[in-house]
Formats: structure tokens, C-alpha cells, sequence
């Protein structure tokens, strides 16, 4: 049987090669994983599928005809449907508008709105999201719930091949599983799946077979059965990578660097209460929509809070603007760092030494050369790849862009970070970089509070696990406590019951 997709001696350039004689074969019904570190080259070959960006020779065919899509229109005319990493939900437009953008029903120009609601309920239904209003703004959403709403208007197309760049990276548990069963449903229908993943626990899951690239190039193709990590991983990185595991110790017994009573903050956060030690990982686990980005952002006089207290070294807080935070020792690595965390037309120098322009001034002027030095000493320690600081970020690959937002606060030497999904699209060897970094930095005295999407992650990284229910602490676990059924079990609880949970 001929391939679905068949991509042969594919190649692309900007100012380097970022796909170099690159061949791929994706069969009917298979889901194909692709797997690679940032800069690999998977999010330019699915840019060039689905029409979004030119390819400079090579051949492509799809269900036995060329494919050359000139514009996205193109490949949507044949089939190709994309859920890109970095979210294309319009903020401004309903949740039922941004579903069926391009496919309004309308007759003589005119739309009807009760159709259009209809249509996007039964859509939400696919990904459990039908108690949402249609009408309700999509920048409303959060990052998650919004991916949600890029995967089910995918899904709402006919398709043929459908790409899926991380389309799990800002979901939880039960949002993936909601995932999963649409996309053994299409394999059924004898869809093509494209799975750009990090996750080897969900390739092994889902995928049938398993592509590595390195450096713009194919490097392996494999059944996803016979794919050992240590081998993908080994691929990847063009080295042996060592899996450091947590090792037991004993719980941080520092001075509490930040404690949090009774916190409220509109309209998620109702009563929340934790204390942070000096050497700490804390983890907050807790479904989309729970609260925990609400939770960071109050704390950090992001969003304004309704009441409670927020008291760092025995001192009680009242952060009236991020600044304020910054003052007072506390950095944050926010959930989207294209929104929310860095100047993308910069460079990697500006945004770095961003939060501390007050550490390389004299007399009012900034003291570049001790500017330069820091930030390449920074970004040298946390593997930031570079042509040089002076790159612009927009250039960059997501992995070493969040990197950099990370970099900003061990300039700053803040005390206590903030951490909102902060490996959220960063390949295998560079979440093994920021682990390093992270356990190093809290051997050093640093107190960690960090969000994150996969529990595995929390299990491996922090001390304490507290599992976040509906705007509150529902149950903290430690290492002899915890597993990943029980926390699990806790970050739904106060959707299992309306008797108010235990902080």
C-alpha cells in the first residue's frame, strides 16, 4: 500500500539549513511520532505541510498526488489540519467564532448565531468543554483551555493527515485522556496523525512509529515498540545523555521564605494557604483551569488579590505591581513566555538583564561591559543557544527562549521563583538541563514554587507535592506519601464534593 505522506529529500533554509535531504513515510491510520530537540527542524516540516511556509526542493506527495501547498488555504484543500504548538486562538473573538472561523454558517453574508452556537457546543463536547458558554472570549481562557479549543476545531475538519505540534503541553490528565480517545477514533476513520512530541510516556502510548531528527536531518525511523528512551534521547542530543533520578534526602528544614494565608484573588483563588522554605521545590498539581497560574500571578502582584496575605521573610506584603515582587527577592517564569514573559524583538541580552537594570548602573548609566559579562556567564551556565546575546529572541527555538526567561532571574539572584510550567515545550535533554539547574539552585538556599502539568515531572523535582483544587490546597504530599494515583485523587476532590476542602 502506497504511504499517505511520503516527504523525500525535503530541504530548507533561512541563514543555516533547518532541513537537510530530510524523507519521511506516515501511513493511513498510523499515528507517526517525530521527536527531536529544539531546533531540530519538526515545527518548520509541519510549517511546510500545511502550507505556512515554502520548502526550497525536495518532493511531497499526499494520498498519491504532489503536495506543494503555495498558502495554508492549500493545504487545508487537501486535507492537511494543523494544531501548532504556539496557540492561534484570536483573544478578541467568542470560543464559537475562533471553532469555525473560516466556516461561519451564513447565508447572503449574514451568520446565523443560533447555528453557530450549536455547532460550537457539540464541538466543545468533543474535548469535554461543554460547559463553557460559546460567547465566552477565548483570551478569557486559559493557556489550557484554549489549546483545548485550537484541538477541537481540528477536529471538527475533514482531514487527512492532521499535525499535532505538543498539542498535550498545557493540558492535564484527564484533558490528554479526552485527547487520546479522538485521536484512536480518527486513526479508525483512517486519518494520518503527525505527533510532535517530548513525551516519551505518551509516544509509547499512542504512537505507532517513531522518528528522531537532529539538526535538520532524519537521524532514525522506528516502531514506536522497539524504541528505547535512552537510545531516543542519545539520538537527539548527537551524545550519551545521563538521567540523573531524584535521590531520597531529607525535607529542606530551612526559615520559611514565603508564606501565603487565606489568599484570595477573583475569580479562581477562594482560600489558599502554603508555606515555602528557604532550599525548597514545592510543586502545585491541579487540573486546567484550578487555579495554580492564578495562584503564581496573585502572589506576585500580577493580578489583584480580594484579600489574605502575602508575607516574605516575616514580613508581611502588599504587591500592588510585579515590581514590588521583584523588590522584594521574588522572580517568575510565567506560563506564556511569548505573552507574558519576554520582548521577542530583542535580544537575548535585553531580556535577560531586563529585571536588573539597577545591578550594572553608575550614576544613571548602564555599565555594559559588566552587563555583557554576566548575561553570557549566565547563559553559558543554562546552555542557551546562540549565534551570540545579541540575537534576536524571536529567533530562537521555544526551549531556549524559555531558557532566557529563566535566565532574567539568576541575574537578578532572586531568592524565591515562581516556575509556570517552565519545561512547557522543551525537548528531553534541555528538561534535564533546567532539572540540573533547579535542584542546584535550591541546594544553594533558593526556595522553588513550581507549576506543572506533569505529575511526573513534580515527582521528580519537588519535595512537597500540593495538590491545588478549586482555588485551594485540597492535601500536600511528601515522598513517602505521595504517588501519582493519590495526588490524582486530590487535585480533584473539590469538584467530587460541594462541602468546602480543607486548606
Amino acid at each position: 500500500m502506497a504511504p499517505l505522506l511520503k516527504v523525500t529529500g525535503l530541504h530548507k533554509a533561512y541563514n543555516v539549513p533547518v532541513l537537510i535531504d530530510f524523507d519521511i513515510e506516515l501511513r493511513t491510520g498510523e499515528v507517526h511520532a517525530l521527536m527531536g530537540s529544539n531546533g531540530a527542524g519538526k515545527s518548520t516540516l509541519a510549517k511546510i505541510l500545511g502550507g505556512l511556509t515554502p520548502y526550497d526542493s525536495g518532493e511531497m506527495s499526499l494520498d498519491g498526488k504532489r503536495h506543494a501547498p503555495q498558502h495554508k488555504s492549500d493545504a487545508t484543500a487537501a486535507g492537511v489540519v494543523m494544531v501548532m504548538q504556539e496557540l492561534n486562538v484570536i483573544p478578541t473573538l467568542s470560543i464559537a467564532e475562533n471553532l469555525f472561523f473560516h466556516r461561519l454558517p451564513a447565508r447572503w453574508g449574514i451568520v446565523s448565531k443560533n447555528q453557530l452556537r450549536a455547532d460550537a457546543l457539540a464541538s466543545l463536547k468533543t474535548v469535554q468543554l461543554e460547559h463553557l458558554d460559546p460567547d465566552t472570549r477565548a483570551g478569557d481562557l486559559g493557556v489550557g483551555q484554549q489549546q483545548l479549543i485550537e484541538i477541537a476545531a481540528a477536529l471538527t475538519q475533514r482531514c487527512k493527515l492532521l499535525i499535532l505540534d505538543e498539542p498535550t503541553a498545557a493540558l492535564t490528565d484527564p484533558e490528554i485522556e479526552t485527547l487520546f480517545a479522538q485521536i484512536t477514533a480518527l486513526k479508525q476513520k483512517g486519518v494520518g496523525i503527525l505527533y510532535v512530541s517530548h513525551r516519551m510516556d505518551e509516544i509509547r502510548r499512542i504512537a505507532d512509529t517513531v522518528t528522531v531528527m537532529r539538526d535538520g536531518r532524519r537521524i532514525s525511523s522506528r516502531p514506536t515498540s522497539a524504541a528505547r528512551q535512552e537510545t531516543i534521547v542519545s539520538e537527539m542530543a548527537g551524545k550519551d545523555i545521563w538521567f540523573e533520578q531524584r535521590q531520597g534526602r531529607d525535607l529542606p528544614e530551612g526559615d520559611i521564605a514565603l508564606e501565603v494565608k487565606s489568599l484570595r484573588a477573583a475569580p479562581l483563588i477562594k482560600d489558599l494557604s502554603l508555606q515555602l522554605r528557604r532550599g525548597e521545590i514545592l510543586g502545585l498539581a491541579g487540573l486546567v483551569g484550578s487555579g495554580r497560574t492564578e495562584c503564581l500571578r496573585a502572589i506576585f502582584g500580577a493580578d489583584p488579590r480580594q484579600g489574605g496575605e502575602v508575607i516574605v521573610d516575616d514580613k508581611s506584603q502588599l504587591f500592588a505591581h510585579p515590581a514590588d515582587a521583584v523588590k522584594a527577592g521574588i522572580g517568575m517564569v510565567p506560563e506564556d513566555r511569548k505573552r507574558d514573559g519576554l520582548l521577542l524583538s530583542q535580544s537575548i541580552l535585553h531580556n535577560a538583564s531586563l529585571a536588573a537594570p539597577d545591578l550594572y548602573s553608575k550614576s544613571g548609566l548602564i555599565d555594559r561591559r559588566t552587563e555583557i559579562a554576566a548575561t553570557l556567564r549566565g547563559a553559558d551556565q543554562i546552555e542557551i543557544k546562540r549565534d551570540s546575546i545579541e540575537q534576536s529572541v524571536a529567533e530562537l527555538s521555544g526551549g531556549n527562549q524559555q531558557k532566557v526567561v529563566m535566565l532574567r532571574w539568576l541575574l537578578r539572584d532572586s531568592d524565591i521563583l515562581l516556575l509556570d510550567e517552565p519545561t512547557r515545550g522543551v525537548d528531553v535533554a534541555a528538561k534535564e538541563s533546567i532539572y540540573r539547574l533547579l535542584r542546584q539552585l535550591a541546594q544553594e538556599g533558593k526556595s522553588i514554587l513550581i507549576v506543572s502539568s506533569e505529575l511526573l515531572e513534580l515527582i521528580a523535582l519537588c519535595d512537597r507535592i500540593a495538590a491545588f483544587s478549586g482555588g485551594r490546597i485540597t492535601e500536600t504530599f511528601t515522598p513517602d506519601t505521595w504517588s501519582p494515583e493519590k495526588i490524582t485523587q486530590a487535585t480533584f476532590s473539590a469538584y467530587l464534593s460541594r462541602q468546602p476542602a480543607e486548606a
